[in-house]
Order: structure tokens, then sequence, then C-alpha cells
């Protein structure tokens, strides 16, 4: 039987530091896939998942066991990915995955205009405010709940919404403007 969070987190504060590589495994995915939406490049994201792990470590003591585990390692590693934004900003950010969208298996035609749609939309994505793409990437690609923003961010319930909001409505004019610029947005749903 695996041993919970807090026991390990225990484990490691009474001095057993091997024992915090439970913990690596069973976050390390979590943490680098979210610092790679984030960073849009693996290098930087996986620098970024070996700073939060470092600083993960080295607050184990503060850790609230009140909240997810998961939570707080994604409230740090945000953290992390919003201070290297930051200090290159005036940067692009390119997103080079995409999201899955196939409910079934798509003709090649389905495929390329579903390609195409994605890569509008992360250009879009891409092209959000940092404060905005943190709240999109949170809620829609890693499916978070508000509470579970709000712990993140430690921002309220209302700006939670509120940037979330904002984000859909750029992503709306951005698609929209693309779309009268010749740049076809195509309904990925037909």
């Amino acid at each position: 039987m695996d041993a919970s969070d807090i026991e390990i987190i225990n484990q490691c504060i009474g001095g057993d530091v091997e024992s915090f590589e439970h913990l690596v495994n069973r976050y390390k995915k979590l943490v680098f896939n979210t610092a790679y939406r984030m960073m849009g490049n693996r290098e930087e994201a996986e620098d970024v998942t070996q700073e939060a792990f470092i600083r993960i470590y080295n607050s184990l003591s503060r850790y609230n066991p009140e909240f997810k585990f998961s939570t707080w390692a994604l409230k740090i590693t945000t953290n992390l990915c919003l201070d290297n934004l930051r200090k290159r900003k005036g940067e692009t950010l390119p997103i080079d995955e995409q999201f899955n969208i196939c409910d079934e298996d798509p003709t090649p035609e389905e495929q390329v205009v579903r390609k195409e749609n994605q890569r509008m939309v992360l250009e879009a994505i891409n092209k959000l405010p940092e404060k905005y793409k943190e709240f999109i990437i949170l809620f829609h690609h890693r499916n978070l709940s508000y509470q579970e923003i709000m712990d993140i961010t430690g921002e309220s319930l209302t700006i939670v919404k509120n940037r979330l909001y904002r984000a859909r409505q750029m992503l709306k004019e951005y698609l929209i403007h693309a779309d009268k610029e010749g740049e076809r947005v195509w309904n990925a749903s037909k």
C-alpha cells in the first residue's frame, strides 16, 4: 500500500530525505505539464520543474495538510512560471502541444482542419496577457475547480471568474478577428 502524501511529508520532515522521491514520482508529470503549458518550452519547463521540487522540498514544513498537496505544488509551480515569464516579458511564448479534441477516428481532412483550429486557439492563448493565460490553462487544460484555482493563485472567486471571463472574451475577439483577416476558423465539431 502506498503511503499518503502527508505520511511521506512527515517522513521527509523527520529526516528521511530519500522518501521525497515518492512525492516527486507521484507529481512530476503534473508539475512538468503545467510548467510546459505556461512556459511553452520543454527546456524551460524542465528547469521550472526542477526548481519547483527544490522549493517544495525546502518548504515542506510549511505545507498545510488542509489543502491537497497537488494544489500546493501547482501553486509553487505557477508562481515560478510567472516569475520566469516576467523576466523574459516581451518575447513570444510558443505553445507546441495541441489540445486533444478527437472523439472518433477523424478523416485526414478532419485532422488537417482540427490541427489548424488547434494552432489558432493555441496562438490566441499565447497572445493573452500572463494573468489571463494562467487562468485559462488551469481551468481548461488542468480541469481545476474554481476553488483549486483560488488556492493556487491566492485570488478571490470573483477575480478567478472575472479573469476567466475576460480571457475567453479576448480569445473570442482574436478568433473572430483572425476569421475576418482570412485565417478561416473551422468548426471542429463537424
